[in-house]
């Protein structure tokens, strides 16, 4: 049985989520098909043994035992996704601007790596990563 770190996070909008990590990001989003031609559930492969599933904000109370879901704009949880070289940061953050997303942050090097920071249509923070060496 393969296990993968899951990391949960609500959206407003499962099929604008599925098309801007799925066509936008060009991230895998496995598992089958809903009526809704989403898969079901939704989650997004970031790496090799973590992936991100998106659930409805209205039904996101169901795992957080009712507590309610922070309002857009909260800073709570931010993704870091590794990528190989400062040109794939470019290109995946020239992709996330394509599908929609917000830069927070342009590409340039810090003391972690070259990154930059987007946030989703949900407003959840992804950086992106090239490492040093």
């Amino acid at each position: 049985m393969t296990r993968h770190v899951v990391i949960a996070l609500p959206t407003a909008d499962r099929s604008a989520a599925h098309t801007f990590y799925g066509a936008g990001l060009g991230l895998p989003t496995p598992g089958p098909l809903a009526d809704d031609g989403v898969p079901e559930p939704l989650e997004v492969e970031l790496t090799e043994g973590c992936r991100l599933m998106l659930v409805p904000t209205g039904g996101f109370g169901w795992v957080t035992g009712g507590r309610t879901v922070a309002a857009p704009g909260t800073v709570e949880c931010l993704v870091t996704l590794p990528v190989d070289d400062p040109e794939g940061v470019d290109r995946l953050l020239a992709r996330a601007r394509a599908a929609g997303a917000e830069v927070v942050s342009e590409p340039g090097q810090q003391p972690w790596g070259y990154a930059a920071t987007f946030a989703d249509l949900d407003g959840h923070l992804v950086e992106l990563v090239a490492a040093p060496g």
